[in-house]
């Protein structure tokens, strides 16, 4: 594990979803004044990883520029990657599937973000990144009990993401992790939270 003491994960930002039950265009909805894709940037970009990889929608150019725009006001317009997901009907592993081929060759993890997530609190990244390096396959946050996001992926469960199918993300991957899986409690509610309806939009 000596190599991880020094490596830089990347960051995947998932941003290819419908948003059916929001209504359409969740993701460009404002949240505080901002795009709520925007706050999924911020925490993206904050984690100390080495380059952001954004999965969108074929011609979804309006959250590819907030992107790009993000990246450029974050002096990090090289570390942005776009991974178009030409399934993204089939549902979040479409997504996560074409954002872990869109990765660098020699990734060593993928910290993966939901877009719809505005109040991912400061710091997670953080200190999922330090539980790798640790030696943990797979780290994700939980508050009171309940696993949330987002979740960091060792490269050696890169093979499993990209056997995916359906609308259920990893989350057979990781229940049959077990205690592979190591769970960081953090003491924000935020690591649950997203917006699935436009009510959800009143934060508290």
């Amino acid at each position: 594990m000596a190599e991880r003491k020094s490596a830089r994960p990347d960051a995947i930002v998932l941003a290819a979803g419908a948003g059916i039950r929001f209504g359409g265009g969740k993701l460009l909805a404002a949240w505080k004044g901002r795009p709520l894709i925007a706050l999924a940037l911020d925490a993206a970009f904050a984690a100390p990883v080495r380059s952001v990889t954004v999965a969108v929608r074929a011609l979804d150019d309006s959250v590819a520029e907030i992107a790009r725009r993000h990246a450029e006001a974050s002096g990090r317009s090289g570390d942005l990657r776009l991974a178009v997901v030409a399934e993204a009907a089939e549902g979040q592993a479409a997504s996560l599937r074409a954002a872990i081929a869109a990765l660098p060759a020699d990734s060593a993890a993928a910290l993966v973000l939901l877009g719809d997530m505005p109040r991912i609190p400061e710091g997670v990244g953080e200190a999922l990144v330090a539980a790798w390096r640790r030696g943990a396959l797979a780290c994700a946050p939980s508050f009171e009990g309940r696993r949330g996001h987002p979740v960091l992926f060792d490269q050696a469960l890169f093979a499993g993401l990209l056997a995916l199918s359906g609308d259920v993300g990893a989350r057979r991957l990781l229940d049959a992790l077990g205690q592979r899986l190591v769970l960081v409690p953090v003491a924000d509610d935020g690591v649950l939270f997203d917006v699935d309806r436009v009510e959800d939009l009143n934060p508290r």
